[in-house]
């Protein structure tokens, strides 16, 4: 009874719901009907690749095309889509369908998971979701369909490339049914935009869009929410900056961009800047990608895409926070403002607390594969900021660490996918309150 009480909090119902998906998508992928040679596969093969679907990430250990069989990829193809769409979320749009009502215990869970603050909220938005999240990704597909033809035996295979590669991109989950991933796509604006342009609307976040398109509807005046205007001017600087510092990096790489010609260069350098924002797509061979590059990357996926969407990462609503607050501090505000806002201390302190979990998590990870392979500081930094971001690139080392690092990275995506502080008050039992306060005290700070 203790324990069904305990998963009955929403905050507990969450990760054991991404932990049961997990555990399903394994067992089917052991199936022998799941790979190509009709033999099982390996648990620690099924299993990662399982965590990286149903994660969104897309990190391999084996190549999605011609290990899996048909009936596999369309097992990865469905633990992309009910990773991205919620467990939680697909939950209870099929309550409402099958009972025509909500209990007040699936609002809470609703709630959780959609990041909504009011259970009238939590009740609509799950269709509302599900209707933007399939005509996004019927669009992209369609779209992407067309741009595959000339890459396809026939109209059904590049329509099975368009939708499988439209849901991947959506979800920012980065799985490809191409041995290369999307390198020999490089110059292909018919594949390559729709597929970025996937990967940002999807990381915007589901408020974002919703409040996008109220605006845009009613076209009259309307200020942005502080959420979206740290979500959308933070996702347009680090998409800018990024492709910048990523062109002027690869511009004359013999080994990425200097040999292609001036198109494909810049639609590699768009590319560049999309791809690591938790999408996991590549269009280049990183392992060949300058330092400066590599150190880009670090900060892109660590700090992913926008909340309540298919980005991983910490968000880039938490850093805006951590910025504003710094600013505030520099200019000695007492208040720390955004749209005109202020930002209360308790959101505050959970930013800071998602940014210092995040660095710590990654270290300690970085550390403990660092300690059990042969690969340097870099490669293995570079693997497992991908993974707790959710991204998916890779230096091309993941098919090649022993099972207690895969481990390692597979909690790590974990992690990143249902949130630190999410599997932290999980694993709490209870919750201590004091109900006086102490004296202050002021260290010395810096």
């Amino acid at each position: 009874m203790r324990l069904v009480r305990w998963l009955g909090h929403p905050a507990r119902v969450i990760p054991a719901a991404y932990l049961a998906a997990i555990a399903l998508g394994t067992a089917l992928l052991m199936l022998p009907v799941a790979t190509v040679t009709r033999r099982s596969a390996d648990l620690i093969d099924a299993a990662f690749t399982a965590v990286s679907a149903i994660c969104i990430t897309g990190l391999v250990t084996v190549d999605t095309p011609t290990y899996w069989s048909s009936f596999g990829q369309v097992v990865i193809l469905l633990l992309i889509q009910v990773g991205g769409f919620g467990i939680v979320t697909l939950a209870t749009i099929l309550t409402l369908f099958t009972t025509g009502h909500l209990s007040l215990h699936g609002s809470l869970l609703a709630s959780q998971e959609l990041h909504q603050r009011s259970l009238s909220d939590a009740l609509r938005l799950p269709a509302r979701i599900a209707a933007v999240m399939l005509g996004a990704e019927l669009v992209t597909a369609a779209v992407l369909t067309w741009g595959f033809r000339s890459h396809a035996d026939s109209w059904g295979m590049a329509a099975w490339y368009g939708v499988f590669h439209s849901v991947s991109a959506f979800n920012n989950a980065g799985f490809a049914l191409f041995s290369s991933n999307l390198i020999g796509f490089v110059g292909a604006p018919a594949i390559i935009l729709p597929i970025c342009a996937a990967i940002v609307v999807g990381g915007l976040g589901f408020p974002v869009l919703f409040e996008v398109g109220r605006r845009w509807r009613r076209q009259g005046r309307w200020a942005w929410s502080a959420h979206t205007r740290l979500t959308i001017y933070g996702t347009v600087t680090l998409l800018v900056g990024g492709t910048l510092i990523f062109a002027l990096a690869e511009w004359n790489n013999p080994l990425t961009l200097g040999p292609m010609p001036l198109g494909d260069r810049l639609l590699a350098s768009l590319a560049g800047g999309v791809f690591p924002r938790t999408a996991g797509f590549n269009s280049i061979d990183y392992g060949a990608a300058d330092e400066s590059t590599l150190g880009l990357y670090y900060v892109l996926m660590f700090i992913g895409g926008g909340s309540a969407g298919t980005a991983g990462g910490i968000k880039v609503g938490t850093i805006g926070i951590i910025l504003a607050s710094v600013m505030a501090e520099l200019r000695g505000e007492e208040q720390v403002i955004v749209a005109h806002r202020a930002i209360p201390t308790a959101v505050q302190r959970s930013a800071l607390t998602v940014v210092m979990l995040g660095i710590v998590t990654v270290a300690l990870a970085t550390a403990l594969i660092v300690a059990l392979e042969p690969f340097s500081l870099q490669q293995v930094l570079f693997e497992t900021i991908s993974a707790f971001g959710t991204v998916g690139l890779s230096m091309g080392i993941t098919a090649q660490l022993h099972s207690g690092s895969l481990v390692v990275l597979m909690l790590l995506m974990y992690l990143g996918r249902v949130g630190t502080i999410s599997v932290a008050t999980a694993l709490a039992v209870r919750a201590h309150h004091r109900h006086y306060l102490l004296p202050e005290e002021q260290p010395i700070v810096g």
